[in-house]
């Protein structure tokens, strides 16, 4: 029997039990040890739903997993058990025209843990063992643990939306909207590309956050705004053309992770001419952007879903060193059972846990 914890409303997890079959012939079962809760699972624990993808039926949260293979399937060979191992969430179709040019993230068939884009859900993470193939497993590098095996799923985003962007050293300006675990990630990873801190800015409405960002080395500029009031319109696109102003502009790559409809204004606004504003955080459906601003200057809005084909190198950067110490970005660690799960929820939607502490990232479970 494994346990697994389970959403059936917004803020209704509960704890199930069930048995679980031996792995198919191209699967390997996997003793999950670390998750890491991402902002996807904050959305539907709080509202039962992610942007456009609504729970339709009970679904595990988690996708950022990592731990060791108990059991592998008859036809498995580049697996045993006994290896630590990250966890791709995502199983494409393997056959359409996505797949086959290695765009598998686009697959219209993808089945994609703890995600309601697709009925039947596919159950996350956060269970004791699951089955998963093989293909979409990748052996922890010597040194790397299960909690940072856990981080190259979140890395991958980033590094998907770089090689999108194409951010190399010679980048001048990056700017980062959002100081959650992911726009600390892109910082990071612009920083393991040889930018400096000081060409690396990031945009948010909460100060803390924002020192952690430049107290760990980050990021050497931050602009902290004031928390957003409504206003639609062109009045809301002349408050953001204004406010852009404030952070210099010249930006050659402008990361938005927010999904907030201000910050993809200013991200526009904050790029150079011939610049690059990707679009990495998923807000509302819709909203008002300043496109002709955008075209006139050839400003590309760069659309980045998930990723394919990062999980060598996401791994690889974990194991090398050349990350600043993205393990600082887990600020807390908890058991696994519903009560502490939910409670690391709250806290993640209060920014603080019940001391006040800072809340950036948490790991469900642990090495």
């Amino acid at each position: 029997m494994i346990s697994s914890l389970v959403l059936h409303a917004p803020r209704d997890l509960r704890l199930s039990r069930r048995p679980l079959p031996a792995p198919p012939p191209h699967h390997v079962q996997i003793a999950v040890l670390s998750t890491g809760l991402c902002g996807s699972d904050l959305h539907y624990y709080l509202h039962a739903r992610n942007g456009a993808f609504a729970l339709q039926a009970p679904l595990v949260l988690g996708h950022e997993s990592a731990g060791v293979i108990t059991a592998v399937g008859p036809l498995v060979t580049d697996f045993c058990p006994g290896q630590y191992v990250a966890i791709e969430a995502g199983i494409p179709c393997e056959s359409c025209e996505w797949c086959k040019t290695n765009r598998y993230n686009l697959c219209e068939g993808m089945r994609f843990r703890s995600s309601a884009k697709t009925f039947p859900h596919l159950d996350g993470t956060m269970q004791t063992k699951i089955n998963h193939p093989a293909k979409r497993v990748h052996a922890l590098p010597p040194g790397v643990s299960c909690e940072q095996g856990a981080l190259a799923e979140p890395l991958s985003v980033l590094l998907h939306a770089s090689r999108r962007a194409g951010l190399t050293q010679q980048t001048r300006k990056v700017l980062v909207f959002g100081a959650g675990a992911i726009g600390m990630l892109a910082a990071s990873l612009a920083r393991s590309r040889g930018i400096p801190s000081e060409a690396i800015a990031m945009v948010d409405i909460n100060r803390e956050r924002l020192a952690f960002a430049k107290e760990h080395g980050l990021v050497g500029k931050v602009f902290c705004l004031p928390p957003p009031t409504p206003m639609k319109g062109l009045d809301g696109l002349e408050r953001s053309r204004s406010q852009a102003l404030a952070f210099g502009g010249g930006y050659d790559i402008v990361y938005e992770c927010t999904g907030a409809e201000p910050c993809i204004q200013m991200a526009v606004f904050s790029t150079k001419t011939g610049g690059k504003v990707l679009l990495i955080g998923m807000g509302a459906p819709n909203a008002l952007i300043p496109i002709s601003n955008a075209a006139t200057r050839e400003v590309d809005i760069i659309g980045s879903f998930r990723y394919a084909d990062t999980y060598k190198e996401a791994l690889q950067l974990l194991a090398g060193g050349t990350l600043p110490p993205i393990t600082d970005l887990i600020t807390h660690r908890v058991p696994f059972n519903p009560d502490a799960v939910k409670g690391a929820f709250e806290a993640m939607a209060k920014g603080r846990d019940e001391k006040g502490n800072l809340v950036i990232k948490v790991i469900v479970g642990g090495d």
